[in-house]
């Protein structure tokens, strides 16, 4: 069901959406705030840093894994039941890690909290899907992209500011009021926007059929793709940038934040411009415009460290346009994919979500194992992700036929 709602294309922010915005925060929040904190929680519970990371390393675990499971079953069981689910296991999990008394416990809790936060990965993005046209739901995902840009800002300080004044286990009493807040918005302002009873029944055989039928539908999985290398060269930029600024470039610590709020500031700019572009021009045209960004930046500035002109400003303003660029081709990239999945979108949110996810994830992994003390891993990753993001558009993905994929 289309239902555009005329509040965006005065700009403004609709509850409902607000709501969303907050779902697809969920991941982030618990991410990010307690980040700060892994020193506290390794002296609390008596262990090393290196198994507080486990405690990251499930919940990120449950992030991804758990997107494959609220897609199928959104599109059967309507939205809003799948989302509550998540939510409430999201709370739960969130409250018992305040009483966690040994690091086993704590990993095992953050991996539910990892599959109970997933639910906001996937059913907002089909929840917009349903309620908006393609140019409507570029608009819509636009403006979700401010939280995604304000929680990696925010999270970190509202969990330093929690240990300054109470111990690690307040960050988790800040994620469960959080999570309380979710389930009463999503109750309050949240209408179901699928029509269950006319879903056909779940059966793993036609979920894996549903799956197998997207991975094959070359317009879907190229627009997945291209959002998905763009944010892939950003989890490099998270997982490598650090080390190159504040250790190679001498930038200290305690202003590496203004160096990260700055790229969070452009991409939240760019979404917000971006709401209001695609009024006038359409997704795939703003995409196709704006994916050199990316591409001839990122590919300028390695070839310059390649060649030993390697310099601070150079690399941050290479840092800032690509993550910029962001702002612009994420959301239109998740509308076009969308586009055409119809009654089967929140399967194929579900497919992207763990894909681009799965991505990020990915490129972090190999910045971890290309390290060589120099710039050129994180410069040459980016650009690898910029230039094939650039390529796969031009070359395959605005030349595929947007056809829906028929339901299984």
């Amino acid at each position: 069901m289309h239902n555009n709602d005329t509040s965006l294309s005065t700009g403004k922010f609709p509850p409902w959406l607000a709501v969303l915005a907050g779902l697809t925060a969920m991941g982030a929040l618990a991410i990010d705030m307690y980040l700060p904190s892994f020193t506290a929680i390794a002296q609390d519970l008596g262990v090393g840093t290196n198994l507080v990371q486990l405690t990251l390393a499930a919940f990120l675990v449950g992030l991804a894994a758990g997107q494959m499971f609220y897609g199928p079953l959104s599109d059967r069981f309507g939205r809003k039941p799948p989302l509550f689910f998540g939510i409430g296991l999201y709370f739960i999990s969130s409250l018992l890690c305040i009483f966690a008394q040994n690091i086993e416990t704590l990993i095992v809790l953050r991996l539910f909290q990892g599959l109970g936060g997933s639910a906001g990965m996937v059913i907002p993005r089909a929840m917009v899907r349903d309620r908006m046209g393609a140019e409507g739901s570029a608009k819509a995902f636009s403006m979700l992209m401010l939280v995604f840009g304000l929680a990696p800002i925010l999270a970190p300080f509202i969990g330093g500011l929690m240990l300054v004044f109470a111990s690690w286990r307040g960050i988790f009493v800040v994620l469960t009021i959080f999570g309380l807040l979710c389930i009463l918005g999503t109750r309050r302002f949240l209408t179901e926007t699928v029509d269950a009873s006319r879903a056909e029944p779940l059966h793993l055989g036609r979920t894996l059929r549903q799956y197998w039928g997207l991975l094959r539908h070359r317009q879907f999985m190229s627009y997945v793709l291209c959002g998905g290398l763009v944010q892939a060269g950003m989890f490099a930029y998270i997982a490598g940038g650090p080390f190159v600024i504040i250790e190679l470039h001498g930038i200290k610590p305690q202003y590496f934040g203004f160096v990260f709020a700055s790229n969070a500031i452009g991409l939240i700019a760019a979404s917000q411009v971006n709401a209001r572009l695609v009024i006038k021009r359409s997704a795939e045209r703003v995409l196709g415009k704006v994916l050199w960004v990316p591409a001839g930046l990122s590919l300028f500035v390695a070839l310059a460290v390649l060649a030993g002109w390697e310099s601070l400003p150079l690399l941050l303003v290479g840092f800032f346009g690509f993550l910029t660029a962001y702002g612009f081709t994420g959301p239109n990239a998740t509308a076009i994919a969308l586009k055409h999945q119809g009654r089967q979108a929140g399967t194929a949110a579900a497919l992207m979500g763990t894909l681009q996810f799965g991505m990020g994830v990915l490129s972090g992994v190999v910045m971890s194992i290309w390290h060589d003390g120099t710039a050129l891993p994180l410069v040459s990753l980016m650009a690898f992700c910029g230039v094939s993001a650039f390529l796969l558009y031009h070359l395959v993905a605005k030349h595929e036929t947007a056809a829906p994929l028929p339901a299984r």
